[in-house]
């Protein structure tokens, strides 16, 4: 049984409830307390120990019923003993094959067991793709020995007293076939009905933000479900070295001093704190028509870090730069970006007096615990890039971030500043997918992390 209870755990991972190693050691415990008679005791003391939230749970109900669901083959009983005739059965080789034996008896049980046998020496829990349904599902009924079965049918109905014989087992045969079907869909929706959405993912994941025709809605939407899981990911990361920093030696002089309220019992153990400080992020984002995807994902990337995130203060600019924090409050980010156009959208693009806004009215909120992050193709239309005020930022920062849609071999070219810009910066890249967004944002809060 602890090959099903590995089989299971493996399946919830494929419908994302997350299970660790110790907490496979304790549902392996919490099934040698309870046992597997009691279904209702055995699914509530697992979903206890590996379920750790309202969606996981949902999730385990669904991957516990069709993991531990098993149909029922419907096969006509055996005829009474008196129109049983064994001679077509010799003859046709019944005797050989003991799947045919099974299936002349009506006896589900067997033949349910040999399909389970069956199915693990096919390897259909490795089935990862819908079109790999059909030939799971031959090479199971190959394992099960349908071979034999067609060749006693077809003996069977050579012979004149053998018609019945082939009826019966190619009856048989079929209610075989159709559990077989059942049998495969059923491992493909628990191992594999989210590898599906896993490939579309990652290939999301690798999809230009700057497309020419922009981003299908269809594609939009799981996007942004994408960047807010690729943030948590980050964020429980990066929120566990924290504490683990907090952690540091021990400290010997505070540890001996408060145990002196215990006769010099050291009950209580001091150690040595780190400080680690929170990112405070700055994000300065380009809102026009060629970069306006690309500023949604930032948003809603950094929005979904607050748990590590200490501060987080976020511009928009196409000509004349605005704060977006209380839009996004307001509108949240998929429609903030919206209501932004519609705020300063449909302005010639001026890089220059987007910073020179920005140097009037919020250079205080740069000092030196701060991550300065710009968005945007550095295309100002000619105009006065302001190059004093970047350097003047570059100075105040802890760090100045550019994230440009836009390939190197780009920058320069026509009205782009970028080389210039990329002068005041301490790292320039282009980043124009998901994946490469969520690289340079780990980038990012591993500066803030002690080693």
């Amino acid at each position: 049984m602890q090959h099903t209870l590995e089989e299971f755990l493996r399946a919830l991972r494929a419908a994302d409830v997350r299970v660790s190693p110790a907490e496979a050691i304790d549902a392996a415990r919490t099934v040698e307390n309870v046992g597997y008679a009691d279904r209702e005791l055995f699914k509530d003391a697992l979903c206890a120990v590996l379920a750790k939230s309202r969606d996981e749970v949902g999730r385990f109900d669904n991957t516990f019923e069709t993991f531990f669901s098993r149909a029922a083959f419907d096969l006509e009983p055996p005829p009474p003993e008196s129109e049983g005739d064994q001679n077509p059965s010799e003859a046709a080789g019944v005797a050989e094959s003991e799947l045919a034996q099974m299936l002349l008896r009506g006896d589900a049980a067997s033949v349910a067991q040999a399909m389970e046998a069956a199915a693990e020496r096919a390897g259909v829990a490795e089935i990862r793709l819908s079109t790999q349904r059909s030939r799971m599902t031959r090479r199971l009924l190959d394992e099960m020995g349908l071979a034999e079965i067609e060749r006693i049918i077809a003996n069977a109905r050579k012979m004149p007293e053998g018609q019945g014989l082939a009826e019966r087992l190619d009856r048989g045969r079929r209610a075989l076939l159709d559990q077989a079907k059942a049998y495969v869909e059923r491992q493909h929706e628990l191992y594999a009905a989210g590898s599906g959405k896993a490939l579309r993912e990652e290939m999301l994941a690798k999809k230009a933000l700057n497309a020419d025709g922009g981003i299908d809605p269809v594609d939009l939407v799981m996007m942004q479900a994408l960047v807010k899981r690729m943030a948590k990911r980050l964020a429980d990361r990066y929120s566990r070295r924290r504490h683990t920093a907090n952690r540091g030696h021990l400290d010997v002089r505070k540890t001996l001093r408060k145990s002196m309220a215990h006769g010099g019992v050291p009950f209580e153990i001091a150690w040595k704190v780190k400080k680690v400080d929170k990112p405070s992020i700055v994000a300065i984002c380009d809102v026009s028509k060629s970069v306006a995807a690309a500023a949604q994902f930032l948003l809603t990337f950094l929005y979904s870090l607050n748990e590590v995130v200490d501060r987080l203060d976020a511009f928009a600019f196409s000509g004349r730069l605005i704060p977006v924090n209380a839009i996004l409050d307001d509108n949240g980010v998929e429609g903030a970006i919206l209501k932004v156009l519609q705020t300063i959208g449909f302005q010639q693009t001026d890089y220059g007096r987007a910073l020179q806004d920005f140097a009037e009215n919020h250079l205080d909120r740069v000092d030196r615990h701060t991550t300065v992050i710009f968005l945007g193709d550095g295309r100002s239309n000619f105009a006065d890039p302001r190059l004093d005020l970047m350097h003047l930022i570059q100075q105040r920062a802890r760090a100045v971030i550019w994230l440009n849609p836009e390939p190197e071999s780009y920058w320069g070219q026509g009205d782009s500043v970028m080389h210039r810009y990329e002068r005041f910066t301490h790292v320039a890249k282009s980043c124009n997918t998901l994946g490469q967004l969520e690289r340079i944002i780990e980038d990012v809060l591993r500066t803030y992390v002690p080693h």
